[in-house]
């Protein structure tokens, strides 16, 4: 792998559904339903991880995590971006930063933004002005404005350690 600058980008959906927390970049938000899936399903997270390893030229998080191993069930994404993190600084890596944008019609996110922000720089290691969260509404269109599910993306940018 080159030793210069690389850019990863990460993209994740999640259904929602009854009976879930609802977990987004590692905060527990008050909700009817939460987004369903193997892990803690924290879309936002995900999509982290997945820029990061895409920056690395490692695939996607389903060959690193996959869905049918046990041990991964209920786990927290957070867990998973720390052992994302582990590989990035094993390759002589670390991150310069992380943009994201989560696409959801309710709840309102804008309150736990900056709490999203902490608790994910917090996992990758790096101060919170390394990363950005933003949320865009769903506008009423196709399953994201219907509430029935949310988009998280994320681009990244891994410079050498």
């Amino acid at each position: 792998m080159s030793k210069g600058f690389r850019i990863g980008y990460g993209y994740d959906v999640h259904p929602l559904g009854p009976g879930r927390k609802l977990i987004l970049g590692g905060v527990e938000i008050p909700h009817s339903k939460g987004l369903v899936g193997h892990s803690d399903s924290d879309v936002l997270v995900h999509a982290v991880c997945d820029a990061l390893l895409g920056a690395m030229g490692e695939g996607d998080l389903g060959r690193h995590y996959p869905s049918s191993d046990p041990k991964y069930k209920g786990i927290s994404s957070l867990k998973l971006l720390e052992d994302v993190m582990s590989k990035l600084k094993v390759r002589g890596y670390r991150v310069g930063n992380i943009d994201t944008v989560i696409v959801a019609q309710a709840p309102r996110l804008g309150p736990h933004l900056a709490a999203m922000q902490k608790i994910m720089a917090e996992a990758a290691g790096v101060l919170p002005e390394s990363v950005n969260v933003k949320v865009k509404s769903g506008e009423g269109l196709d399953a994201v404005g219907h509430e029935e599910g949310m988009i998280a993306h994320a681009v990244c940018l891994i410079e050498p350690a």
